[in-house]
């Protein structure tokens, strides 16, 4: 990889780009290294389940993305996908900023496997995550965001 700082930037970007993530999670931020990647949401009542806390799937989108650019940090020609993910939801939240914080485990020629957790405002684990991800067809380019 010849500009893994500039590759990193441009993962970003089109992350944000996305239409899910300027609209229903407006304000989220993601912040992708080297085999790592770390997201934060501020929760909003838009997320709640009938019990006043964040519903499972929001739970789910934060683990899967954090793992998800943990893996495409050191892929630089393609858009990987998940083909499984395993979510272990630990405890509810209800209030503050919520992170997730996802780290490349393994890699061989075309499988990746990634975990992350997710942590409440005080730092403690709420949620975790694990997953299988491969190498799409779906070139890195300008088209999909990334730029």
């Amino acid at each position: 990889m010849n500009d893994p700082e500039n590759h990193f930037r441009k993962l970003e970007r089109m992350y944000l780009s996305a239409p899910v993530n300027n609209t229903l999670y407006n304000g989220i931020t993601i912040l992708i290294s080297h085999e790592k990647a770390e997201l934060t949401l501020k929760i909003e009542p838009k997320f709640f389940h009938a019990a006043n806390a964040i519903h499972g799937s929001v739970y789910f989108k934060l683990l899967d993305d954090a793992a998800f650019f943990a893996v495409n940090s050191i892929v630089d020609d393609v858009f990987v996908y998940t083909v499984s993910f395993n979510t272990q939801l630990l405890r509810p939240a209800s209030s503050g900023i919520i992170r997730s914080v996802g780290e490349l485990k393994f890699k061989s020629t075309n499988l990746f496997i990634a975990d992350s957790s997710l942590y409440d405002e005080n730092n403690k684990l709420i949620g975790r995550g694990s997953g299988n991800f491969m190498k799409s067809k779906i070139e890195l380019t300008e088209k999909i965001g990334y730029k």
